[in-house]
Order: structure tokens, then sequence, then C-alpha cells
């Protein structure tokens, strides 16, 4: 058990690192991800408003039908591109992309990559 929680709280020292950089304004809110082992989350975030402008996961139910398994990289397309549909009906074109301190690889480069053809700037 000890090394989950030293993996879990070295993530979240890079986190809380790139966070003390990356603020998310009105003009060009921040796109933050969070990765469970079964679910992927991502919000489009004013931080100085304080509130999540759109959000998606891989929980909600229309995407539980349409994915076989919601820890793939194609789910994360997936979500990825539903994101970037909702954020640009609601004129958000630019945002900073918060990784969560993850790497930036599978499941967290595939919903970047997917959100960034879809249109949207990151």
């Amino acid at each position: 058990m000890a090394v989950a929680e030293d993996r879990q709280k070295a993530r979240q020292r890079r986190h809380l690192r790139t966070r003390k950089k990356i603020i998310g304004t009105a003009e060009r809110p921040r796109l933050s991800v969070f990765r469970s082992l079964l679910h992927t989350y991502a919000q489009v975030i004013d931080d100085i408003g304080g509130r999540t402008l759109v959000s998606v996961a891989t929980t909600e139910r229309a995407l539980k039908e349409k994915l076989d398994s919601r820890a793939t990289c194609q789910a994360a397309k997936t979500l990825g591109t539903i994101l970037a549909q909702r954020a640009l009906e609601k004129g958000i074109q630019k945002v900073v992309f918060d990784r969560g301190g993850y790497h930036y690889h599978g499941r967290v480069k595939a919903l970047a990559d997917a959100a960034r053809e879809a249109g949207l700037d990151l």
C-alpha cells in the first residue's frame, strides 16, 4: 500500500506545482483532466470566477452505452471530442491544458489530441 500512496502523493505534488503556473480565466479557461483506474473526467474551469463551465466524464449514462470499456484511449478520444463540442457550443475556443500531474501519455494525450482535432485551441 505504501507504493500506491507514494505514487499518489507524487502526482499531487506535480499537480500543485503546475497549478501555481496555470490559471484559467474567462477568456482562456483551464481544461483539467482527472484519471482514475476505471474512469476519466475532464472539466473546463474558470478559476477567476470559481466555476465549472463544461464537464464530461465516462460515468455519464450516454457514454456508458457507447463505450465498451471506459478506461481506454478510445474512451478518452470520445471524451475529448464531446468536451470540445460542448465547449464550442458555449463559445469557448481557447483553453489552457492542465494534465493534473499525470504524464502526457495514454488517455491524457488521447483526450487532448481529440479535443484539438474537434476544434479547441490548447
